[in-house]
């Protein structure tokens, strides 16, 4: 759905736009988030743009939010602001689990997710299951600040469907992370954000106390029923605790949403996850501490009451997506 266009009529990725007279040439981004919107800036330059067997990815140095990876014209993560998205996907669930020795992270090809879980002085293995080889060694080749994430020894890299993968092991983890592209008609992982996967794959490889948190998706005032509200619901199905909350993203142009979920409670306070946060973490966080999480846990009133009261389950067959198209359905992940 994204597409990059060039306001003096060159083509680029087939968009083309010609300005009025008298307005100065440049180089823009634009997504469709809905039918009827859109959202568009402005570009200092194409790094890069190319297509895997899975999907199709670019690399824009953008004027607003510094580079930003697109894949199949989703914006994934730019650099101004990716550390918002993943302090939120990776400390809540890793600062309230007592004592996280193994991560398991399903996607998260980019690295910033292993970067974060890399901070945590408890960490003693992270596997990072990407199923696009090629879009890990993009990121590997482009992110600069992901670099020492990619040669610490404690990260086991994995190319491979992280079903697969999952279903493949014995051993147990204290957390898995979901840092999976978005559920898109024609996208490679929809799948895995089904009842069926979450109880009969995730939830068997999870550690006594193990905790699961996953994306979730657009959790805005009108987007947050496009697949957030369902994904808690269908987590609802397989855990006793579930944790649903949100954040909002400037280059998403939304708010965000994750869900953490777990047989055992989540009980700390804020106080309590400001002290594990200095005991564990190396560095400071730009964005979360305990206060941060008691805020972005607590919901609105209209998502609360839609969250109240969702009864829809993602299965495959009744699989719901966020706004977009995979890049002609080029491969399944499952």
């Amino acid at each position: 759905m994204g597409d990059i266009f060039v306001s003096n009529g060159n083509e680029v990725n087939g968009k083309i736009h010609s300005p009025p007279n008298g307005y100065r040439k440049s180089c823009w981004y634009e997504e469709e988030i809905e039918e009827n919107l859109r959202w568009c800036f402005a570009l200092n330059s194409i790094l890069h743009t190319g297509a895997t067997p899975y999907q199709d990815i670019a690399l824009l140095d953008t004027k607003p939010f510094g580079k930003a990876l697109v894949i199949d014209g989703k914006l994934q993560s730019a650099e101004i602001d990716e550390f918002i998205y993943h302090e939120c996907l990776v400390h809540p669930s890793l600062l309230y689990h007592p004592n996280p020795k193994r991560v398991f992270i399903m996607g998260g090809g980019e690295g910033s997710t292993a970067r974060e879980i890399l901070r945590h002085n408890t960490v003693e293995k992270v596997f990072m299951c990407d199923i696009d080889e090629e879009v890990v060694e993009f990121c590997r080749s482009y992110l600069v600040v992901n670099k020492e994430a990619f040669c610490d020894p404690r990260l086991d890299l994995i190319i491979n469907d992280a079903r697969a993968e999952l279903e493949s092991r014995d051993e147990h983890f204290d957390v898995i992370i979901g840092d999976l592209a978005d559920p898109i008609e024609g996208g490679p992982c929809y799948k895995l954000y089904t009842k069926s996967f979450y109880e009969c794959i995730v939830k068997p490889r999870l550690a006594q106390g193990g905790i699961f948190v996953t994306q979730a998706g657009p959790a805005g005032i009108f987007s947050h029923t496009e697949v957030f509200s369902c994904i808690y619901n269908t987590l609802k199905q397989v855990f006793k605790y579930v944790v649903p909350y949100s954040a909002h993203i400037p280059s998403y142009a939304d708010t965000w949403g994750w869900v953490m979920a777990s047989d055992s409670p989540f009980s700390l306070t804020a106080e309590e996850l400001d002290l594990r946060t200095k005991q564990r973490i190396q560095g400071e966080n730009r964005y979360l501490d305990g206060k941060t999480f008691t805020s972005v846990s607590t919901l609105s009133k209209a998502v609360r009451h839609s969250l109240d009261n969702e009864t829809h389950v993602y299965t495959e067959g009744t699989a719901r997506f966020i706004y977009g198209y995979g890049s002609a359905n080029k491969h399944d992940q499952d």
